[in-house]
């Protein structure tokens, strides 16, 4: 059911009609408001939020989200409020893992789960299934995110780090004749974008010889993936996906068995494979958001390719104001190796930084302020980070240089 069919439906339910009378009305302005518990907030946001993460989510799916929060259609219950055993979540869970399968073009060798715990207990998740009986794992280390990875893994087993990118303070991606892989790897682990430093790997590292496990929290469904050259895909929700609260996993039923009998349950993927990720109760709501998300993306792009070409429109928008700057934008990444999700760069003193964040947010462009690690600005411009966002920001990133240059 298409995004308008679903809002009609809504709309002509008698159960949702008489609740949503009782806390929705119209303000003079046009605006609707909600009035709840004494509060009220409107429905349309004024700012552009370029978080990291949780970050913005399409707006056509918050207000379908905020109408199915007092009823489902045909349900009379809250989204917050049904059963996961129930009719109405396998519908959910079924379309997301279908929405998924047609946007990724996942084969039928790979399983779709759904988790909690973010990426960071798949860091730990991994080497527990993988590492266990023996062997070693390879990892490329691009930023943080990785070497996070690598210090969980190495809890779990043996870890051999074929690259690390720290002597450049995580600004570049290997080549290919710097990656090697020691034979017999369990697997071989990345990070395709790294988003406190702003890098992107293009595609897979080009090994072979071990199941290549991705780290594509930040950057899922942004592009396409040659989902059938990897052993695991994982990614925390809250980029591209959905809210916090749910992690999209893409396993090959291969790597199912080398779990160990001996793991916890909900921390051994052949088990989740087994139980359709109902092992207990799953994260509802953020699934549901998953399944509004990837249906916003089908209906308005279609494809992922025409996904990565808008994406590849808004992050050169401001790197060509940032390399038009003469060094008064300084990007952090090399060029070859820049992200279309997170664009990271300096100004020349942490004053005019200052400025510019406080400035920024003045003008509606907001969460702008790079990671700690890093400094400086980071403006992520996920999916649904509209061209108008990007554009605003452009503009007032021509305009502080031309003030402050």
């Amino acid at each position: 059911m298409r995004s308008d069919e679903r809002r009609e439906s809504i709309y002509n339910s008698t159960a949702v009609a008489s609740v949503v009378g009782t806390v929705r009305r119209e303000r003079g302005d046009g605006l609707a408001v909600i009035e709840f518990l004494g509060h009220e907030s409107t429905s349309m946001s004024t700012k552009y939020n370029f978080s990291p993460g949780p970050a913005i989510l399409p707006r056509s799916v918050l207000e379908e989200a905020q109408r199915d929060l007092l009823a489902l259609p045909g349900v009379g219950l809250s989204v917050l409020e049904i059963s996961h055993r129930s009719a109405a979540f396998t519908e959910i869970l079924e379309r997301a893992q279908a929405n998924l399968k047609q946007l990724l073009g996942i084969p039928g060798s790979h399983r779709i789960l759904f988790a909690q715990g973010g990426a960071s207990l798949q860091f730990s998740m991994v080497p527990l299934n993988f590492l266990r009986n023996g062997g070693h794992a390879e990892y490329i280390v691009t930023g943080s995110w990785g070497k996070k990875a690598v210090k969980e893994a190495r809890k779990e087993g043996e870890v051999r780090v074929t690259w690390d990118g720290a002597e450049t303070s995580y600004a570049c991606l290997p080549t290919a004749d710097q990656l090697s892989l020691n034979p017999g790897a369990a697997y071989l682990h990345f990070t395709s974008n790294e988003t406190i430093e702003g890098v992107q790997f293009p595609g897979e590292p080009p090994l072979e010889g071990a199941p290549i496990v991705c780290d594509a929290s930040s950057d899922i469904l942004s592009r396409p993936i040659p989902v059938e050259k990897f052993g695991l895909i994982y990614a925390g929700a809250q980029k591209n996906a959905g809210p916090a609260g749910v992690t999209l996993i893409i396993i090959h039923e291969e790597l199912l068995e080398r779990g160990s009998d001996t793991l916890p349950t909900l921390l051994n993927y052949r088990n989740l494979a087994e139980h359709n990720s109902l092992c207990n109760t799953p994260p509802v709501f953020a699934i549901y958001m998953v399944m509004l998300t990837t249906q916003w993306l089908l209906d308005e792009y279609e494809t992922l390719d025409a996904v990565d070409r808008r994406n590849q429109e808004k992050a050169g928008l401001l790197y060509e104001v940032i390399d038009a700057s003469e060094g008064f934008y300084r990007g952090h990444a090399q060029p070859d190796c820049r992200s279309n999700m997170n664009v990271t760069f300096r100004l020349p003193d942490s004053d005019l930084e200052a400025r510019f964040v406080k400035q920024a947010a003045a003008e509606g462009l907001v969460e702008l302020k790079g990671h700690r690690s890093v400094g400086g600005m980071r403006a992520s411009i996920y999916n649904a980070m509209p061209l108008e966002g990007v554009q605003s920001l452009r503009d007032f990133m021509r305009n502080f240089h031309a003030k402050h240059g």
